[in-house]
Order: C-alpha cells, then sequence, then structure tokens
C-alpha cells in the first residue's frame, strides 16, 4: 500500500534521491527545502510521478518556519507513515538564526526535535509509522555545551556538528520514552557519502571534500538503500540505533537517558523563551 513519506532536507543529497525513490514505488512525498530552484529541480526530475510530489519551501533553521512546515504538512496529509530527517548544513562560520539559536544547533537538531513532536499525532494515525533521523550516531567525540548550547564563547563547525549530533542522539532517547509511544525512532549513520550541499564552504574546503568522497565516499544509492526496509518494516522496538550497518546497543554512551531527559528539559526552556 502506498505510503505518505516527509523528508526534511528533500531537495539535496540524500534526502532528494530518497525522495524520488519513494515517488517511483507509488509513495506521495512531501519534500521540504529552502531553495525553491532545487524544490523546482526535484519536480521534474520527479515526472511522471510528479503528481504525487509536494514541495514545501521553509528555512528550517528557523523555528517559525518549523511550525509553519508543521501546520501544512497537516493542511495537505490525514497521515504520515514515514518522517525522515536529513536537513543540515555546515557554516564555516557562527549565525544566529532570527529566533537567536545557532544555526546549525536550531536547523540540525531543533528542527527535528519539533517535526518529530509535531508530526506525532498524523504518525500516530498510520498503521506502520515510523521516524529516521539520518546523522551520526555511533560517534562519541562531541557533547552538550549545557551553559552555551549557542557556542557564543566558541565556535568551530566541527563543535558544532558534534554538539547537534549528540543532540540527535539524546533527542532519540527522550521520544523513545514517551508514555504511550506507539511510533518507533530510529537513528541511522550511513557512514561518509558523498552528499550534501558544500556551498557554504570556502573553496579548499570543498576541494579536499571533492577529494575524498572521491576516494574513500560510498554513493548515494548504496547510502539510502537499507532504509527502505526500514520504512516498508519498521522496528517493533521504540528506539533503534544503526551505525554503518551495525546494531548499536541502548547503554551506548552518547544515547544515555539522564542527559536524555536534561535535553529534553533545556530545549523546552530555550523554546519558551
Amino acid at each position: 500500500m502506498p505510503k505518505t513519506v516527509v523528508i526534511s532536507g528533500g531537495t539535496d543529497g540524500m534526502g532528494r534521491a530518497f525522495a524520488l525513490s519513494r515517488l517511483s514505488r507509488g509513495d506521495r512525498v512531501i519534500a521540504i527545502g529552502s531553495n525553491p530552484a532545487k524544490g523546482e529541480s526535484l519536480i521534474g526530475a520527479a515526472s511522471p510521478t510528479a503528481h504525487n510530489l509536494t514541495f514545501l519551501r521553509a528555512d528550517l533553521s528557523s523555528t517559525a518556519e518549523v511550525n509553519r512546515v508543521i501546520d501544512r504538512v497537516n493542511e495537505t496529509a490525514s497521515t504520515v507513515d514515514a518522517l525522515l530527517l536529513f536537513a543540515n548544513r555546515v557554516l564555516p562560520q557562527r549565525v544566529l538564526t532570527p529566533e537567536g539559536f545557532e544555526h546549525t544547533f536550531a536547523l540540525y537538531y531543533l528542527s527535528r526535535y519539533l517535526l518529530a513532536h509535531g508530526l506525532t499525532p498524523l504518525l500516530a494515525h498510520g498503521p506502520s509509522p515510523v521516524i529516521v533521523s539520518i546523522a551520526g550516531v555511533g560517534v562519541t567525540k562531541g557533547g552538550i555545551n549545557w551553559s552555551d548550547p549557542n557556542l557564543s564563547g566558541r565556535y568551530t563547525p566541527i563543535t558544532a556538528q558534534l554538539q547537534a549530533g549528540r543532540a540527535n542522539d539524546l533527542l532519540a532517547v527522550s521520544y523513545a520514552e514517551k508514555s504511550p509511544n506507539p511510533i518507533p525512532f530510529i537513528l541511522y549513520h550511513p557512514g561518509f557519502t558523498r552528499s550534501g550541499d558544500h556551498s557554504t564552504l570556502n573553496p579548499p574546503t570543498r576541494l579536499l571534500l571533492r577529494v575524498l568522497s572521491r576516494l574513500a565516499a560510498q554513493s548515494v544509492s548504496t547510502a539510502i538503500a537499507p532504509l527502505h526496509g526500514l520504512i516498508d518494516n519498521p522496528p517493533e522496538a521504540p528506539l533503534t540505533a544503526i551505525d554503518r550497518g551495525r546494531r548499536i546497543p541502548l547503554d551506548f554512551p552518547t544515547l544515555d537517558p539522564a542527559n536524555a531527559r536534561r535535553l529534553a528539559e533545556l530545549t523546552a526552556t530555550m523554546l519558551d523563551a
């Protein structure tokens, strides 16, 4: 039976490829992206299945925009079967969003927090719903700067990416603890992939990434292939963590329930401020 699949970061890299692949299987896809030209490109590439594609233009680094997207999805769908969270972007300099959040934390983590919780009612209507967050589970480097999550004291792109990655690990843990919780949450780390928008990086860094990608990265099609099984036959467990094909035990250091509850409280406070 066709599914309704919502994809954040659905116009670039793995998100785009997954959107097109699900459309080819007969699913309805709601793809969220910030670039209208890339949205039009996705629609063009989706032909002749473009009638099953809805492109929602939104800057997901803005919490107001994320909430608008949630409202639009509620207007256009009665059920969501799968929520795929791809959206992320590396910024070389610290940037604040309109709401005053550090950009990476807002886009990579807060948007996922809001989408997961905000679309739960629609997911709960599906026969076998699932949330999949594509991030860096299995990585132990980095952590939450509890006193300064906006990184006003010290910012580097790597610090920001690692903090948001660890926040996404903890988001899955706290979400899975919800009771009742009918929506399985999957953390999925595909490994180094020839994917992503590197246009914000300086030319030497972009060149280095291109070289490394050619030498060591897997293709987008290889990276997304396991996702189809996870969508079509979701696990029954509330939380599943997969790092490059390997299941991670839920007592892994970055999946600490106490830290997950602490981050959930911090997030609620930040969003209410």
